[in-house]
């Protein structure tokens, strides 16, 4: 019996590996149920961006290092899908330097690209065009037993519901980025000018309602 080279098979493989990945992008972007604003309408875009993400990267001052920033990939969500309010909510373990910095100190920034996302097209995620928001404030320890606690673990075990099943024993606790700042990039010119107060009264579809939520 002769064997064929493997370049041969892989040669043959990559039809398939090209359909499962873009079947994989295009099903990402199905998925999607809030349509893109506008780039002028920044508060409406931050708040699409934010909504329709669930991991990015944040940062904390880490005493360990001298203070210097350390950034770390993390999950959040700030709802159930499509029904956010805007804040990131996050399940961190005091075992990781994340959580353990932000209890030193809260100075936190959260990054986020809508690479990820699937709608940036052939456009490389520093291009302007593609967007990206960094949410700046402090990482604070929500308080059990409250509103607020209940709706953070809805929110974070309804998007990632992995979650659920992490160790008990891993001190894992509910926190949340109190927004001071925010920096939006989504076209060419230079961030977007927007306060705190336009991207958290921002309306855009299921968001109207959301928007409104108060603990």
């Amino acid at each position: 019996m002769k064997f064929k080279p493997v370049s041969d098979y892989f040669l043959l493989s990559l039809p398939l590996l090209f359909l499962l990945f873009h079947n994989r992008a295009e099903a990402r972007l199905l998925s999607l149920s809030l349509s893109r604003p506008k780039p002028d309408a920044a508060a409406s875009f931050a708040r699409w961006l934010v909504s329709q993400s669930s991991w990015g990267v944040l940062n904390t001052l880490s005493s360990d290092l001298g203070g210097a920033p350390f950034g770390n990939v993390v999950s959040f969500s700030d709802g159930l899908p499509d029904e956010g309010h805007g804040i990131p909510y996050f399940y961190l373990t005091t075992l990781d330097p994340t959580a353990s910095n932000a209890l030193k100190d809260q100075r936190s920034s959260l990054t986020i690209s809508e690479y990820p996302v699937g709608t940036c097209g052939k456009s490389d995620p520093e291009n302007p065009t593609c967007s990206k928001i960094t949410l700046t404030g402090k990482l604070k320890v929500v308080a059990g037993n409250t509103g607020e606690a209940e709706f953070a673990k809805k929110a974070l075990f309804t998007k990632h519901p992995e979650m659920k099943g992490w160790p008990k024993d891993h001190n894992f606790q509910f926190f949340k980025l109190e927004i001071e700042n925010i920096f939006l990039i989504n076209w060419f010119g230079g961030p977007k000018p927007l306060t705190v107060e336009q991207y958290l009264q921002a309306e855009m579809n299921k968001l109207s309602f959301a928007a409104r939520i108060t603990f």
